[in-house]
Parts: C-alpha cells; structure tokens; sequence
C-alpha cells in the first residue's frame, strides 16, 4: 500500500502533476520540496532549514514528496515506502520543460507562495540558471542516478516504480482509483 511516497524525476518531467494527482486519488497530504527550498527572491534555504522543513513534513503516517533533492536522501528515504520514478523521453521532458516556462511566464504566476519567485523570459531562456539548460544538463545524469538507485541494495526496503509516459502515469491512476 503506497502511504509514503516520493516522486521524483528530471526537472519538466512532470513529477508535480502527477503528485498532485496521486495525493488526491490516495487522499493523502502533497508536499512540494521546491516550495520548501526557494524562499523569496529566488534565494535558497540553508541545508540545515531545507532538511529541518522536510523532517517537519514527514513525521505523518502518510504523505506524497515531491522532489528530488539528492542531500535530503538519507532523510526522506529512511521513511519512504514507495518511490516513483517519472522517466520520460529527453524530447517529451524539454517538452514539457519548455511548455511549463513558456506557460509561466505568460501567467506571471508566484512559483511558490509568499516568495515573490516568477519565471520571466531572461531567467528562463537567457541565464546560467535556467531551468531548461538544469533540465538539458541534468537528464542524462538523473536517468544513470536512479537507475543505479533501484538496483542498490541499500534501498531494497523501498517499493521502486518507473513510469516512463505519460499514458503509463495515467493508467497507473486510475488503476489506484478503482482499488479504492
């Protein structure tokens, strides 16, 4: 039964989306990491505050992580159950990536409540941090990662799920649905 779970996936891939969705079939508390990484003005919170939040958040019987977030492993992992590997194509993840910016940016939308943080044309497109050039340089090396993850013994306690397409993410739901 999938009563602590983490999402996770390259950036773009979609692991907010099916979070969200997951946490309402199950009915269980959604947690997004990234809002509580980025505070306001695109600044970071230190490791000690991001792991101190996640420890927070976790200490229910039940919940949907989603994030990446490699230095928080040790933490989220110890508790977790189930893990969820969104694992798209690299062209449907840019895909995504880049419908997810352009869609952003448009909406001028706050990433993350109280933050002030939005995506605009020059973070997006023209600087070092962008997240379409995280996206196009962190795929290849996720993919290895987590590959490398399932098979390790030292997660053998973990209930692994790959879902490479969107139409697997779907059928996945709505098989969850019907069982409860």
């Amino acid at each position: 039964m999938l009563k602590r779970v983490n999402v996770v996936g390259t950036s773009g891939s979609g692991k907010s989306t099916f979070s969200k969705k997951l946490s309402e079939v199950l009915s269980l508390k959604y947690i997004d990491m990234d809002a509580l990484f980025w505070e306001k003005n695109w600044t970071q919170a230190s490791d000690q505050e991001f792991i101190r939040k996640i420890a927070e958040c976790i200490q229910d019987d039940s919940w949907i992580l989603d994030g990446n977030y490699s230095k928080t492993i040790s933490l989220k992992w110890e508790k977790v159950d189930t893990i969820i590997w969104i694992d798209f194509s690299f062209i449907r993840t840019m895909y995504q990536s880049i419908n997810r910016a352009i869609s952003r940016i448009i909406s001028n939308k706050e990433l993350w409540e109280g933050t002030g943080n939005k995506e605009s044309i020059k973070m997006t497109f023209f600087s070092k941090d962008s997240i379409l050039l995280w996206t196009l340089n962190t795929f290849k090396s996720n993919r290895k990662k987590y590959e490398g993850i399932m098979m390790n013994q030292k997660y053998a306690h973990i209930n692994f799920i790959r879902l490479t397409s969107p139409k697997m993410c779907e059928k996945f739901l709505i098989d969850l649905e019907s069982q409860n």
